[in-house]
């Protein structure tokens, strides 16, 4: 699981330097959340750029990685990174392939647990669906002018052996995913940095489609 998340980013927060005003406590995180839903339903398909940021203690410089990513409903999801190297993960019909230089190898999410939550927790990331697991993570809100900032804290058992905090950044214009962070437990983090997004545009399924 720890190679899924630093490969994916599994993905995705950053502390508020990044941002130019200071984040504040949501007041109604109610109304947040019904916006989100309601953005959800009218969303089909995402198609943005990304870069990801990976700090790892065991390394002086930060490892950055470039790429693209698709989503379209009903979870189908393409992360493609193109630079310094080539890694392909699709996730389709329950499916999840990962493909680099030398192998692809398939996996049957509802057959495995871990990829299931994996499954989950990705899909719920980019839909903003994860924020209704309150089972699962403490939720707190917070705002500036330009973004929605959510900082999630693992209460499951399993995770919170992995992760130390989720954060994920919506832009308010179009309440999609701009910023998502993933902290460990020993300082690592695996940030990625959502650009030039475009919702509800057609996406060929062939795209999904690892060959």
């Amino acid at each position: 699981m720890n190679k899924i998340i630093t490969v994916i980013g599994f993905l995705f927060s950053f502390t508020s330097c990044f941002c130019q005003d200071q984040f504040i406590t949501l007041k109604n995180p109610i109304d947040f959340n019904n916006k989100l839903q309601g953005n959800t339903l009218q969303v089909s398909s995402i198609e943005s750029s990304f870069t990801q940021e990976k700090k790892l203690s065991m390394m002086t410089k930060k490892l950055i990685s470039k790429g693209h990513f698709y989503f379209k409903k009903e979870n189908n999801i393409r992360w493609e990174y193109l630079t310094p190297y080539k890694y392909l993960i699709v996730i389709k019909n329950d499916k999840l392939t990962i493909k680099d230089n030398t192998q692809t190898k398939q996996y049957d999410s509802q057959s495995n647990g871990l990829f299931k939550e994996l499954n989950a927790f990705i899909s719920g990331c980019i839909q903003g669906t994860i924020l209704k697991n309150t089972k699962d993570f403490s939720i707190s809100y917070l705002e500036n002018s330009s973004l929605y900032y959510v900082k999630m804290i693992p209460k499951n058992e399993k995770m919170k052996k992995m992760l130390n905090e989720i954060q994920i950044y919506f832009d308010k214009k179009d309440l999609t995913v701009s910023k998502l962070k993933m902290l460990e437990l020993d300082g690592d983090y695996t940030l990625i940095d959502f650009y030039d997004k475009k919702t509800n545009t057609p996406i060929n399924d062939e795209i999904f489609i690892v060959k």
